[in-house]
């Protein structure tokens, strides 16, 4: 095998596997690092920088970091690290003051190209928040009253309280975004006509599917599509429902309706989904909180027809399934061939999923569409087939959740910054990347390293019945300091990186010998199907990289580590008596629009 070329900022970006699942790239080990600190104002910035509204986001994440968590694959018995919940503690404890001073300067002379955003969403504020320190001038549309697009219309109050998300879209707003509220764009072709020099798209997947079955005409005035029923229970349109509701659908959007369904009257609500629970899209811990409120989940029933009895809606009925899979793994729902169930409901909310919808978009534009009456977008640029339009968030590729909306603004907005220099925006700059030895003395390092157990801290929660009495009361209660001190501490620092140097190497096996997990082998060269069955422990995990040394050591062997399994510990570090060992720290940034005149990261 080849020596690794740890010069490659990918290969140990791979090895912080945190930061590499985040879409955003946020450097997750730095942060909580500061949160151990009490620097929480330093962490809030770091977060800032890459995903824009950690505030937002350290309630309302999908957290694809956490399943990458080493933490939580090196002992079967450990929880990853609550990372997305350590991004509220510093969002919370951050100074106000202190955040706003360090908000980009926004020049106060323009360069006189103007940029349209459509829509109002985390897209549309991450492209602002990337371009106004440049200089352009942005035009924000939105048919909302304030910003932050399905923030604000989908996500209730209870699970992001409005002053958070607020603060955090006014952060950008307040750079001198020209905001045009209330104002539904109805035709791309009139906002091209406006002259702008780049338009971009970030209207999410605003139409949700509806369910077209017997009984749906007639009980239209109390079967509500999921999206648009939240909207307008946060706009305060609906402010009750019916004693009794059925949610349809197994996703975060039906958890939403069934718990705002109690907060609005309703005392018997059920969940009812098609598929296998195993099945369900929801976020385990959005499932864990609606069935801490009581609500029941039902699986396997597929609807039939809305009953309608003296011209109103009565219940559903629905047929009994059980899932098949074939050679494949393609499910097949199968009858069970029983007396169809009926459910009595007063109201039902179809939370099934979400569609695009572009009818505002003419044709004839050189915009091309296809699968799905999707627009055609690189999926890297994510410019259009009319180079002069741009899309992001749900637009661009369909449904997916915030912190991804957050990463196509990033990139889009490095796409338009290219573009209206005239400059080839498939020519983009590499990340970023630095490594710093972590060395302060011959037995201290500048991180936590010792290796423990450490269960998960659970999160407070608002009392239920005090939670239901109001909708807007914040049920998730957050991490206090000391709580949030005691979670940072789980962290392993995996961006603190093992880095060997042949050179000095006398090959006593010191560090074979320390190591907990048995990560570092001293061995002849071989094909790596081969070598990852012979090292002191078999690295089983091909996803992750093997760290290997050339063969310039004394006896010709190499040095390999499984990097799937290192604890980042420093151990091999401190007890090699030459050095040939150290612990550095890995910085991965994603570049982005005009980065170096923008204020990121932590103070030093």
């Amino acid at each position: 095998m080849k020596p690794t070329n740890i010069n490659d900022p990918e290969y140990f970006h791979k090895v912080v596997d945190c930061q590499l699942a985040c879409p955003a790239h946020t450097p997750v080990p730095e942060y909580i690092r500061l949160i151990a600190a009490e620097r929480y104002t330093d962490a809030y910035m770091v977060n800032w920088a890459s995903n824009v509204f950690p505030g937002v986001l350290g309630r309302t994440c999908d957290r694809p970091c956490e399943p990458a968590c080493r933490r939580g694959r090196v002992d079967e018995d450990e929880q990853p690290v609550a990372i997305c919940r350590l991004k509220r503690v510093a969002a919370d404890n951050k100074n106000d003051a202190e955040v706003i001073a360090r908000m980009p300067k926004i020049p106060a002379t323009k360069n006189d190209k103007r940029i349209a955003l459509i829509g109002g969403g985390p897209a549309s504020l991450t492209v602002a928040r990337d371009l106004m320190p440049l200089g352009y001038i942005v035009d924000l549309y939105d048919d909302q009253p304030a910003g932050g697009g399905f923030m604000r219309s989908q996500i209730p109050s209870f699970r992001l309280p409005e002053t958070v998300l607020n603060d955090e879209v006014n952060y950008i707003l307040d750079m001198g975004v020209i905001s045009r509220f209330d104002t539904y764009v109805d035709s791309l072709k009139d906002i091209l006509d406006k002259n702008y020099d780049a338009v971009f798209v970030g209207t999410g997947a605003p139409r949700g599917r509806d369910l077209i079955i017997p009984g749906r005409d007639e009980g239209t005035d109390n079967i509500h599509i999921g999206i648009d029923w939240l909207s307008s229970v946060a706009f305060e349109h609906i402010e009750k429902i019916g004693k009794k509701v059925i949610v349809l659908g197994g996703g975060n959007t039906a958890m939403d309706c069934c718990r705002s369904s109690l907060r609005l009257g309703s005392d018997d609500v059920k969940v009812i989904v098609r598929s296998p629970r195993s099945e369900m899209k929801a976020s385990p811990w959005e499932i864990d909180d609606a069935e801490r409120e009581g609500i029941p989940m039902f699986e396997n029933h597929v609807p039939l027809e809305f009953v309608i009895k003296e011209g109103k809606l009565a219940g559903m009925r629905f047929d009994r399934v059980r899932a098949e899979y074939d050679a494949n793994g393609k499910r097949s729902l199968i009858s069970l061939g029983e007396e169809p169930v009926m459910v009595e409901c007063d109201d039902v909310c179809i939370a099934i999923g979400q569609d695009n919808s572009f009818p505002w978009i003419e044709r004839d534009l050189g915009l091309e569409f296809g699968k799905w009456d999707m627009p055609v977008v690189d999926k890297e640029t994510f410019q259009s087939t009319n180079p002069k339009v741009f899309f992001g968030g749900d637009a661009a590729f369909g449904p997916e959740n915030v912190i991804t909306a957050v990463a196509h603004g990033h990139q889009a907005a490095v796409s338009i910054d290219l573009f209206l220099n005239g400059k080839n925006v498939q020519h983009r700059l590499a990340p970023g990347a630095t490594l710093v030895s972590q060395k302060m003395g011959i037995h201290e390092w500048s991180y936590d390293s010792g290796v423990v157990d450490d269960v998960r801290y659970a999160v407070p929660h608002t009392e239920v019945k005090l939670a239901l009495s109001d909708r807007k009361m914040e049920v998730e209660l957050g991490f206090d300091p000391l709580t949030g001190f005691a979670e940072a501490q789980r962290c392993l620092n995996c961006d603190a990186q093992t880095v060997f140097t042949e050179a000095k190497c006398i090959e006593c096996d010191a560090c074979v010998d320390i190591c907990p997990t048995d990560c570092i082998t001293f061995t002849h060269s071989g094909t790596e199907a081969e070598l990852r069955t012979r090292l002191s422990a078999p690295a089983n995990n091909l996803d992750q990289d093997l760290y290997i040394s050339t063969d310039k050591l004394p006896t010709g062997r190499i040095m390999v580590k499984d990097e799937n399994v290192c604890l980042h510990c420093g151990l091999c570090a401190e007890r090699c008596p030459t050095a040939a060992w150290d612990m550095q720290k890995f910085m991965y940034e994603v570049s982005k629009a005009g980065s170096d005149s923008v204020q990121l990261g932590a103070e030093q």
